[in-house]
C-alpha cells in the first residue's frame, strides 16, 4: 500500500518531501512518537527527533526502549530503497540495540549514506549478486555529544533479477 501511495505522490512532490511527510503521517511511525525533522534532497541524510512525553515514558521516567528502537528501525532500509531505486531488493535482515544510558530528554538521530558508501554497495552487489550491509545509528542528545543508544542493523541488498531467480529455486 505504501509503495503504491508513494508512486502517486512522486507526481506531485519531491521524493525528499514525500519521504518526510509519508513517515510523519504514517500511523505505524507516529506510534513510535518520533518525527522526521529533515530529509536531504538526495535522500542521503535523514534527521529525526524523539520527544520524551507521556506516550513513550516508561516506569522509571525515561524514554521506553521500544519507542527508541521503533523510531530508528524503518528508516535506513526505506532510505536505501529510495536511493537505489527499483533495480534492487532491500530488506532488513537483523538488528541489535545497545542501551548506553537512560534517555530523560528529547533524543535525536541522523541517518547518513555517503556517496562512496552507495558506490561500494552497488559494486559489491554487482560482484556478489547479494550482500548484507551493516549500518549503525546513534541516538544522541540535541548537541550530539552524548550517545544514549546504539542501533546496529544488517540490511540485505540484492540484484532484483538474481533475487527473483533465487526465490524460484
Amino acid at each position: 500500500m505504501y509503495q503504491q501511495l508513494s508512486k502517486i505522490a512522486r507526481k506531485f512532490m519531491k521524493e525528499s518531501t514525500m519521504f518526510k511527510v509519508g513517515f510523519n503521517l504514517s500511523p505505524m511511525y507516529r506510534r513510535s512518537t518520533a518525527r522526521i525533522l529533515s530529509v536531504s534532497d538526495d535522500l542521503h541524510t535523514v534527521k529525526i527527533r524523539i520527544p520524551l512525553n507521556w506516550k513513550n515514558r516508561n516506569y522509571v521516567g525515561s524514554i521506553f526502549g521500544g519507542s527508541l528502537f521503533a523510531s530508528v528501525d524503518p528508516i535506513p532500509m526505506i532510505q536505501l530503497m529510495y536511493i537505489l531505486k527499483e533495480d534492487y531488493i532491500v530488506w532488513d535482515k537483523s538488528a541489535h540495540i545497545q542501551f548506553k544510558r537512560p534517555a530523560r530528554e528529547a533524543m535525536y538521530a541522523s541517518f547518513e549514506f555517503t556517496a562512496a558508501e552507495i558506490e561500494r554497495i552497488i559494486e559489491n552487489v554487482k560482484e556478489n549478486n547479494e550482500i548484507e550491509h551493516p549500518k549503525v545509528t546513534y541516538i544522541t542528545n540535541k548537541t550530539g555529544d552524548t550517545v544514549f543508544c546504539e542501533v546496529t542493523k544488517s540490511i540485505y541488498i540484492a540484484n532484483k533479477e538474481f533475487f527473483k531467480n533465487k526465490r524460484r529455486n
